[in-house]
Order: structure tokens, then C-alpha cells, then sequence
């Protein structure tokens, strides 16, 4: 029953401590997780594998053919159906 007691109080005097943070703590907290922020960005950035130019240049390529042919597909989808709609409604 007495170690209980004692554990309810020293619990008790450590959440007194949390609530204790003056504002200018809190102030300091803040920047100091906004500095943790950025060093670990910084941190994560340099393990980046980062492609050379050559990858980017073909996959640049890549991404505007597949493009290109996708909307030739579309536009004469859209013919197609656009004629087909217009020869049922006869407008």
C-alpha cells in the first residue's frame, strides 16, 4: 500500500513538473523542433538517390510521347463517337 502511495506521488510530482513550462520554455521548444525539422530533412535529402541527366531526359521523353499519343487516341475517339451521335440525332 506504501509503494502505491509513493508511486501515485512521484507520478504526481513529475506531471506537476510538465505543467509547470513557463511560456518562454514552450517558445524555446518550438524552435528547437523547428531546428530538428530542418536537420532532419537535410539528413533525409543527402540518402536521396537522385537521378542523372540522362534518366531525366528519357523519362522526360517517355512521359510527352505517352501524352501525345493519348490525346491523338482521345481526339479521334471523340470523332468517331461525335459522328455517330450526330448521324442517330441527325442534328
Amino acid at each position: 500500500m506504501a509503494d502505491k502511495k509513493a508511486a501515485n506521488n512521484a507520478a504526481q510530482a513529475q506531471s506537476d513538473k510538465k505543467k509547470k513550462t513557463s511560456f518562454f520554455g514552450k517558445v524555446k521548444n518550438f524552435f528547437k523542433g523547428i531546428a530538428k525539422y530542418f536537420k532532419d530533412t537535410k539528413s533525409e535529402l543527402k540518402k536521396v538517390v537522385w537521378p542523372s541527366k540522362k534518366d531525366v531526359k528519357t523519362n522526360t521523353i517517355t512521359v510527352i510521347a505517352v501524352v501525345l499519343i493519348a490525346a491523338v487516341v482521345l481526339i479521334v475517339l471523340d470523332l468517331i463517337f461525335g459522328g455517330a451521335i450526330h448521324l442517330v440525332v441527325g442534328a
